[in-house]
């Protein structure tokens, strides 16, 4: 795990699942799993890896007997409109939105 994995697990209790092409933060809250970020190198965007990464954290959160991953949308962020893409192509249903934030929720 890299010194940010570390980082992020002692101070925030987030978990990280990294490999060279990106990351994913994520971490448990009751019965949910709520995936915090993902990133994908540009030129490795087309590869599916965004799946790849929320299809390991689904099986460690199925483990934990969580019922739910939760996700969201800044939609003032870059890339916002890939973002919402991603959520609703993986199956994630809109929950609820205020302001600048949209939340989603797919059953496990």
């Amino acid at each position: 795990m890299s010194l940010f994995g570390q980082y992020i697990y002692e101070r925030q209790n987030k978990s990280i699942l990294e490999d060279e092409f990106g990351f994913a933060t994520y971490y448990f809250q009751g019965d949910c799993c709520y995936i915090e970020d993902i990133y994908v190198v540009k030129e490795k965007r087309k590869e599916n890896l965004a799946s790849k990464y929320a299809d390991k954290i689904s099986e460690e959160a199925k483990s934990k007997g969580m019922k739910y991953l939760v996700g969201s949308v800044k939609p003032s962020a870059n890339g916002s409109t890939t973002s919402l893409k991603v959520l609703l192509g993986y199956g994630f249903q809109l929950v609820s939105s205020q302001e600048d934030f949209i939340w989603f929720k797919k059953e496990l």
